[in-house]
């Protein structure tokens, strides 16, 4: 590699990473939004939020759950870790319920590279690394009847022309991209919710939308295990 293409090639690492740092702070913003409001909406709940979920415990649960089932992992410090981070509801026992989990994913920069008179190159691969992540989720939420997570996406390589949409359908199970999933449809298609588009989302956009999934999931848990197993003031 000339040491040209090794100093763009860093450069646009460089921008990717500024982008993703910017953008997981805006996420962080519009949950902690999220929590805030949730505190007003139901007075005397409990919400803890965790940057990663060990499959350690993931599968100690799952283990709880299905107890006729196997379950493996290798290494005990294996984390899933969204970008948003897991917000969980905490009964009077200290038992966390997940209400809200949240991804925050840029990809494509052939637009900046056309505006520069560069050659396009092959789409990215962060669609790839999210689905290791959705399927670690769904399963460890198997026991419940929602699956609380959303996904914001932009860049140029989700607009209406791109194939990667469909990459993205594919992990949505084959549900429609930019609309609320909350609720297993059928027993079988717990789908997340999965909301992409070109233009960057705002925080109060994310923070609408995830608001939204976070209250039903509340109130999913109160008809589930009683309100009273959470209000603990």
């Amino acid at each position: 590699m000339s040491k040209k293409e090794d100093l763009r090639k860093q450069r646009e690492n460089t921008i990717i990473n500024e982008i993703s740092s910017q953008q997981e702070k805006e996420l962080d913003l519009a949950i902690t939004m999220v929590q805030n409001a949730l505190m007003k909406e139901f007075k005397g709940i409990s919400l803890r939020i965790e940057k990663q979920w060990f499959l350690k415990d993931v599968i100690e649960d799952l283990k709880k759950a299905f107890p006729n089932i196997e379950f493996h992992h290798h290494h005990l410090k294996s984390s899933m870790r969204p970008d948003g981070g897991i917000l969980s509801l905490e009964n009077k026992k200290g038992e966390l319920y997940p209400i809200l989990i949240t991804e925050k994913k840029n990809q494509g920069t052939n637009d900046s590279r056309l505006s520069e008179g560069k050659k396009p190159q092959a789409k990215g691969n962060a669609i790839e690394r999210l689905g290791k992540n959705v399927i670690g989720f769904r399963t460890a939420l198997l026991d419940e009847c929602i699956f609380p997570f959303i996904c914001f996406g932009d860049g140029c390589d989700f607009s209406e022309d791109s194939t990667i949409l469909d990459r993205v359908t594919t992990i949505a199970m084959f549900g429609e991209l930019n609309k609320e999933y909350l609720y297993t449809q059928s027993d079988k298609f717990n789908r997340g919710s999965f909301y992409f588009r070109v233009d960057p989302w705002t925080v109060d956009e994310m923070f609408n939308i995830a608001l939204k999934i976070a209250i039903g999931s509340v109130y999913y848990y109160f008809s589930k295990y009683g309100k009273e197993q959470f209000i603990t003031t």
